[in-house]
C-alpha cells in the first residue's frame, strides 16, 4: 500500500485509452462506482466525479475521472485536511479497489454496450459539463505545486495575500527582536540584563498584539493587527495551513470581498470575546479569524452551496476539524479557545446574512446584507466595550508588591530587645515600622483608585485593614517606648500587634 503525502494528498494514474472509445470508459467507470457503493455525484462527457463513504478510516475521499484527449485521468484525493500530511493509504487502495472492480464491470457489459450507450449519452445530455469548474476541489486542483499557494489567482486571491501578510508580519517581529537582542549584548556585553524581557513584550505590544486595557483604553486597531501576530514557526505553520486550505475550498464560492470581509470580522469579534474571558496578558495569532472561516464553511454547507453528495463529506471534514481545534483550545496550555469560540460563531452568522437566499420570489440586495451585518457587529462591539471594565491589574500587581516589601521591614521591629537603649530601639521603630507603613497608606490611596477584579478587590480590602491595623501597632509600640523605656508595650498595644498577626495569617 502506497502512501501519499503533501498538502492535499491524492494519487492520479495516467490511463492511456488507444482505441477504447471515451464514452465506453466513463459507462465502465460509472457502474464500478456504484458496484463500490461509492456516492455519485457528477458524470458528464468528459469525466464524472463521486466521494467514497465515511466510516473511522475516512471522511471520504473525491474520485473522478477525467478525459483529455486520448487518456482518462483516475484521481483520488483527501477532501478535508490530513493530519500528518499524508492520506494513510487511503487513496491508493481506492484506486486499487476500482480498476479492480473496472476489469469485472467490463468484462459483463460487452454484450449490452447499445443499450448501456444510448442510455449514457440520453443522460449526459442533460448533464452540466462545466460542473468540472465549480466542484469543491477545482480552485485545489489548479495548484501545481507548493509555490503556487503563495500566487493571487481566479477563485484564490485574498488567501495567498493574507497568507504573505503574515508571514511577512512574523518575519519583521523576528527580525526586530533580534536586532535588540544584539544591541543587548553589545551594550552589556554578556551580563543578563532583567529589562530584557520586558522589552520584547514592548516590542510585542507595538507591532500590535491584542491586550485588554490598551483596546479598552482606545486603540482599537489592535483587534486587526493582532491577526497578524504570531509567536513561533510552528504557530504561523498550522494556522497557514488551515488558511490555505478554507481559502482553496470557499474563496471561489464567497467571492473576495465577502471573504476577506468574513475573515477581518470574524477575528475583530474573536478578539472582543478574548477581552472578555482574559482580564491580562497578551493575544495573537489568527486562529480566531480562521476559525471564523470554519464557521462560513459550516454555513455554506448548510445552505446548499455545495452540491450535495459533497456536502456529506465536506461537512463531516470540516466538523471533525472545528472540533478538534475547540477540543485542543479547551485542554491545551496558551490556547486561546475563547477567540476561537466567538470567531466560529460570528463567521457562521456573517456568512449565514451575506449569502443566504431566505426566499426565491424576494431578492435581498447585497448592500442591505452587509448593513445588517455591521450593524450586529457594531451592537456586539458597543455591547463589550460597554459591559467590560478597565481591570488595572498589572498596577495593582506593582502597587502590591511595594506594598508586601513596605510589610517585610516589620520584622525588624518584632523582637527588639529590651536591653537595647531607648534612642537605638526608637529610631528602629521609626526607620521600620513608621516610615513603611505611612508609605502604605500612600500605596493604598492608590490601589483605591483602580478598578479592580473580584478576586483582587477583596485582597485589596484585606490589604486596607493591615495597613491601618499595622500603623496603629507601630505608632503605639513607638509612643510605650518613648514613654517608658524598661516596659515594652502596653496592653493597648499588644492588642493592635495582635490585630495584625490576625490578618497576616488569617486562614484561607
Amino acid at each position: 500500500m502506497s502512501i501519499s503525502w503533501g498538502y492535499s494528498p491524492k494519487i492520479e494514474k495516467f490511463i492511456p485509452l488507444a482505441e477504447f472509445p471515451a464514452d465506453q470508459y466513463l459507462i465502465i467507470a460509472k457502474q464500478a462506482i456504484e458496484n463500490l457503493g461509492w456516492s455519485l455525484s457528477h458524470i458528464s462527457e468528459t469525466g464524472l466525479i463521486a466521494y467514497t463513504p465515511i466510516s473511522f478510516q475516512s471522511y471520504s475521499e473525491e474520485i473522478s475521472i477525467r478525459i483529455h484527449g486520448n487518456f482518462a485521468v483516475v484521481k483520488s484525493e483527501c477532501v478535508g485536511i490530513q493530519m500528518l500530511f499524508n492520506d494513510y493509504g487511503k487513496n491508493d487502495l481506492n484506486l486499487e479497489k476500482f480498476f479492480h472492480e473496472f476489469e469485472y464491470v467490463e468484462f459483463h457489459l460487452k454484450d449490452v454496450w447499445e443499450e448501456s450507450l444510448s442510455k449514457f449519452h440520453q443522460f449526459i445530455a442533460t448533464q452540466d459539463d462545466l460542473y468540472f469548474e465549480k466542484a469543491p476541489l477545482a480552485t485545489k486542483n489548479k495548484i501545481k505545486n507548493v509555490l503556487f499557494l503563495f500566487f493571487p489567482q481566479k477563485g484564490y486571491t485574498v488567501t495567498p495575500i493574507l497568507v504573505l501578510v503574515n508571514i511577512f508580519y512574523y518575519i519583521a517581529l523576528v527580525f526586530f527582536s533580534i536586532v535588540y537582542l544584539r544591541y543587548q549584548f553589545v551594550r552589556n556585553g554578556s551580563s543578563y540584563d532583567p529589562d530584557f524581557i520586558e522589552a520584547l513584550k514592548k516590542i510585542a505590544l507595538n507591532f500590535g498584539v491584542n491586550q485588554r486595557n490598551l483596546v479598552l483604553g482606545g486603540e482599537y486597531w489592535r483587534l486587526i493587527s493582532y491577526q497578524f501576530i504570531h509567536g513561533s514557526k510552528s504557530h504561523l505553520f498550522f494556522n497557514m495551513y488551515a488558511l490555505v486550505y478554507l481559502g482553496l475550498m470557499i474563496e471561489n464560492k464567497l467571492g473576495w470581498k465577502k471573504y476577506l470581509f468574513i475573515y477581518l470580522m470574524s477575528g475583530i469579534c474573536g478578539g472582543l470575546v478574548s477581552l472578555i474571558f482574559h482580564q491580562e496578558g497578551v493575544m495573537m495569532g489568527a486562529s480566531g479569524a480562521i476559525m471564523g472561516l470554519y464557521g462560513a464553511f459550516l454555513a455554506l454547507l448548510i445552505t446548499k452551496t455545495f452540491e450535495p453528495k459533497a456536502t456529506k463529506a465536506l461537512l463531516v471534514s470540516t466538523l471533525i476539524v472545528s472540533l478538534l481545534v475547540l477540543i485542543n483550545g479547551a485542554f491545551g496550555k496558551r490556547v486561546d479557545n475563547s477567540a476561537h469560540i466567538g470567531g466560529f460563531v460570528s463567521g457562521f452568522i456573517f456568512t449565514y446574512l451575506l449569502n443566504y437566499k431566505w426566499d426565491k420570489t424576494f431578492e435581498v440586495k447585497t448592500w442591505a446584507r452587509y448593513a445588517v451585518s455591521v450593524l450586529l457587529f457594531l451592537m456586539f462591539f458597543s455591547g463589550v466595550l460597554h459591559f467590560s471594565p478597565k481591570y488595572g491589574t498589572e498596577e495593582y500587581r506593582k502597587l502590591r508588591d511595594t506594598f508586601n516589601g513596605n510589610m517585610g521591614s516589620l520584622n525588624g521591629i518584632m523582637n527588639l530587645k529590651i536591653s537595647l537603649p531607648k534612642d537605638v530601639k526608637l529610631a528602629s521603630i521609626k526607620e521600620d515600622g513608621i516610615i513603611p507603613t505611612e508609605r502604605n497608606l500612600v500605596v493604598i490611596k492608590q490601589m483605591q483608585a483602580l478598578t479592580l477584579r473580584p478576586e483582587d478587590a477583596l485582597e485589596r480590602d484585606e490589604k486596607i485593614k493591615l495597613s491601618k491595623a499595622s500603623h496603629r501597632a507601630v505608632m503605639l509600640m513607638y509612643r510605650d517606648i518613648k514613654a517608658d523605656s524598661t516596659y515594652r508595650y502596653s496592653r493597648q498595644t499588644s492588642t493592635a500587634l495582635a490585630q495584625v498577626f490576625e490578618i497576616l495569617y488569617k486562614p484561607d
